[in-house]
């Protein structure tokens, strides 16, 4: 039975597994599901700061710490052009950043992480300042890191201040959770919270991370996803992870990496598994025309089959006469995909010959079009009835001639 993101959300929150892998097509509600998680696990405590209300804070400090696009909210651009200024990035004052790089002094490891995924010259410098808070009925000076600015490094000098693309600043974004994660963990190690080195994370129960890899290019998102594998793998506390994301290759590689059993000593006699597979839940998440959803459990050893869910999507809605523009956006990308894995330098290969032995122009005419649309709103616009014909039969030429065997049933992924 179809459900609330509310209840999807309680779902999630009541099993016993350590992680909860799901996949969905942007649009579905992931961002939406990470916040109603966070509802149900992080209630207002009494003597919470005003700050932690707030909906892009991506940080409760005893039960759930989480990763979203409310996270790059925390950051933001000041770079006044017309006056000169320099461009930097600046940084809402929160506990999730004062934390890691001033409590726990972090910084050079964002750095690291950071160039990881972009370049390792491109860095960034934060700024320190300082600033006099009330502690005890006393004024104190405490430091405080409200900015960042990056340089390209040039040998032993750097360039001018330069404002990164959004991209770059998504991944230096992620880059200080996942720093931060990496902390978390470490200290987590200690079973015995007295001899902890800190203990701010020690209530903590949840992490949440929705859709992390929206700018990288397919070698640095693998690189990402087998390392957040293996650090969420490697953990010897008791903190559950959801992890949600749009994109096939992130949901495939995490996926491939949750079914291999982690030994944090492997020379340990007996062996002492620190996670076996079946401590991970596959979902994929559906929404419905109702605003309703449906979470669709996924097998343990079956990878998820992206191009054959694309395939079901299009001959849903050829069959429920629900035809959108972005639909023959799925099936260009099933066709970018297999001419890829055929060894054809082009997708165009893969369209059928007309009488001439050239490939049906009409079909290439119609996937240009409808995956190149100039407005969001051509994504859901009315579709030609000649060209839903044209669909239909493209989807049964794919699968005829390049073997894509049709799904019957939800439970044949």
């Amino acid at each position: 039975m179809s459900k609330t993101l509310t209840e999807i959300a309680e779902l999630l929150q009541a099993s016993d597994k350590k992680i909860q892998l799901i996949y969905a097509f942007n649009g579905t509600g992931k961002t939406r599901l990470s916040r109603e998680f966070k509802e149900i696990i992080a209630r207002k405590d009494d003597g919470q700061d005003a700050l932690d209300d707030a909906e892009q804070v991506p940080l409760s400090r005893h039960k759930i710490l989480y990763y979203n696009a409310f996270t790059e909210d925390l950051f933001y651009w000041d770079n006044d052009l017309d006056a000169d200024a320099e461009p930097k990035l600046k940084i809402q004052p929160n506990t999730f950043t004062d934390w890691i790089i001033r409590d726990r002094g972090q910084d050079q490891n964002i750095i690291t992480n950071f160039q990881r995924y972009t370049n390792n010259k491109l860095t960034p410098q934060f700024i320190e300042q300082t600033k006099q808070i009330s502690e005890n009925g006393r004024r104190v000076n405490i430091s405080t890191f409200p900015e960042v600015k990056f340089t390209y490094e040039r040998g032993t000098e750097h360039t001018p201040l330069i404002k990164i693309s959004k991209g770059e600043e998504s991944n230096f974004v992620w880059s200080v959770f996942f720093t931060l994660l990496e902390e978390v963990m470490e200290i987590l190690k200690e079973p015995d919270m007295d001899k902890r080195e800190d203990d701010y994370f020690n209530e903590l129960e949840y992490v949440f991370i929705d859709d992390p890899v929206s700018s990288l290019d397919d070698n640095h998102l693998i690189e990402l996803a087998v390392n957040l594998a293996s650090l969420i793998k490697s953990s010897e506390c008791n903190i559950k992870f959801v992890i949600t994301t749009h994109n096939p290759l992130f949901y495939n590689v995490l996926s491939n990496e949750f079914n291999n059993k982690w030994c944090n000593n492997p020379e340990a006699e007996p062996r002492v598994w620190t996670y076996k597979p079946n401590q991970c839940q596959k979902y994929r998440l559906n929404k419905n025309l109702e605003e309703k959803f449906d979470l669709i459990e996924l097998g343990v050893k079956t990878p998820f089959s992206y191009h054959l869910h694309l395939l079901s999507e299009i001959r849903k809605a050829i069959n429920d006469n629900q035809v959108k523009k972005y639909h023959f956006n799925f099936l260009r990308n099933i066709l970018e995909k297999t001419a890829t894995f055929l060894g054809h330098d082009k997708w165009e290969s893969l369209l059928p010959k007309v009488a001439d032995n050239s490939f049906d122009s009409y079909a290439n005419r119609i996937l240009q079009l409808s995956s190149h649309s100039a407005h969001a709103g051509e994504e859901t616009g009315d579709v030609d009835e000649n060209d839903k014909v044209k669909l239909k039969e493209l989807v049964n030429f794919l699968s005829l001639e390049y073997g894509f065997w049709k799904q019957e049933a939800e439970g044949d992924q």
